[in-house]
């Protein structure tokens, strides 16, 4: 036993003489690739820290503005205005991108009433979380140019785009607020202490909910050039209205619904006093609602820098979030001519495409005076959907809708080249790489 143990040990003995170099060197290599690993481990962590992006979801926590009781600035019903805020890293830490929600809007007593109950008129049914995606999303696959941008997404709980006065609000019992105006003070007051007075590059969107744009896209447009002012003069700031603009045409029957609609929304919330003083010079009061729409943008698009995003829009045919639409209102319609078409396109005969072309040509005949504009930008296709940049199907991906480019990509020439970006597809159903709403899945 004891010649076998003193056998084993002269052995280590032996082989440590003759093999340690080697075995040394070995060992030392494998040392160093370990470092090198380790290392580049260690890399790809701090690269993750610098664009903190997760795949699995990014949802972002709902803020309820600090101030807003002091200035009372309260949605429909009483509560506190809210908003969601994603901080900027990198190259985007100077750099802001706000998104303003849509859902439309409410023009009696009544609507207003019962948007208190929805997240809509009350922070109290706001989700505590949202996700960001499409033009918020800190994917840079998803969004390539604002992706590590600071990103605001506004919630929207007054009703008349940011734009109500609280002189208009009624005296009977049905207590409501009508602080559009307040709210958005309060929130850029707010936005600027923790950060956008800084802002290098400052852009201002519209990309909307789940529940539409439209109101969104008014609200942009309304505060646009309020809020240059409120920035550093040498900070870049740009406007983007999605699916945010409206014309003041007849629907079927020939009747103005949308002018009307607006008009009591004009009327019932005191909007008047937060549109363009040019607009309300020359307004008169029966058509409140006509300036609301065509003659307000018109103004408006010459002296902000804006661009339009814009498809064979929802908002044209079908209800959105309760609030009356411009071609084909129900009332219009009422023995259900156009159910079908309003639920899929694909299910329009050829006399309700014609009908549906027109309005297009409409739309194009509004925007010509736009398009001679150098710094504006348009992208206008002929797909069936109602906001297209808030969606990573629609905004930037393998399937996105395209004009030679997608918008994401036609979005950054303009933001970023300076030059004009006037993308108009052509006529429903040319373009075949449309994403189109189907509404007959439920």
């Amino acid at each position: 036993m004891a010649n076998s143990r003193l056998r084993g040990l002269t052995w280590w003995r032996k082989w440590a003489k003759k093999e340690w170099a080697i075995t040394a060197v070995g060992f030392s290599l494998i040392v160093f690739l370990f470092t090198l690993i380790s290392d580049s481990w260690s890399r790809r962590d701090d690269s993750n820290l610098n664009n903190p992006f997760d795949h699995t979801h990014d949802l972002v926590d709902l803020t309820l503005v600090r101030n807003a009781k002091n200035t009372g600035a309260f949605c429909l019903d009483g509560s506190l205005p809210g908003y969601h805020f994603q901080k900027g890293f990198g190259s985007g830490s100077n750099n802001w991108l706000l998104h303003v929600e849509g859902g439309g809007w409410c023009n009696t007593v009544s609507s207003c009433s019962s948007r208190k109950f929805t997240r809509l008129g009350s922070s109290k049914y706001m989700e505590s979380q949202v996700p960001f995606s499409g033009i918020l999303s800190r994917d840079p696959s998803q969004n390539p140019d604002f992706f590590n941008w600071n990103k605001v997404k506004i919630r929207y709980c007054d009703g008349a785009s940011f734009a109500s006065h609280p002189e208009s609000e009624p005296k009977n019992e049905e207590k409501l607020f009508f602080r559009g105006q307040l709210i958005w003070e309060a929130l850029m007051d707010e936005l600027l202490s923790i950060g956008l007075s800084n802002a290098k590059q400052m852009f201002d969107i519209v990309a909307g909910s789940s529940s539409g744009c439209s109101a969104g896209g008014l609200a942009t447009l309304i505060h646009c050039d309020n809020f240059r002012e409120l920035l550093p003069k040498d900070t870049t700031v740009k406007c983007l209205a999605d699916a945010g603009f409206f014309l003041d045409e007849k629907d079927i029957l020939g009747n103005r619904t949308m002018r009307s609609f607006y008009n009591d929304v004009v009327h019932l919330q005191g909007v008047a006093k937060s549109l363009h003083k040019d607009c309300v010079a020359r307004m008169e009061p029966s058509k409140a609602g006509y300036f609301f729409l065509n003659k307000m943008l018109h103004l408006l698009f010459f002296q902000i820098v804006t661009f339009l995003c814009i498809s064979f829009d929802t908002n044209l045919i079908i209800t959105i979030s309760r609030f009356k639409n411009i071609l084909i209102p129900d009332a219009s319609d009422p023995h259900g001519d156009w159910r079908n078409c309003r639920l899929n396109i694909h299910d329009c005969n050829p006399s309700q495409i014609g009908i549906l072309h027109g309005f297009r040509n409409s739309l194009l005949r509004a925007l010509g005076e736009f398009q001679k504009i150098k710094e504006g930008g348009m992208f206008i296709n002929s797909c069936f959907v109602h906001c297209q940049t808030w969606m990573a199907e629609t905004w930037h991906s393998a399937k996105s809708p395209r004009i030679n480019r997608t918008i994401a990509e036609s979005v950054g020439d303009w933001f970023f080249g300076q030059k004009a970006v006037k993308q108009i597809d052509c006529p429903y159903p040319c373009n075949p790489t449309c994403y189109h709403l189907d509404f007959t899945r439920g």
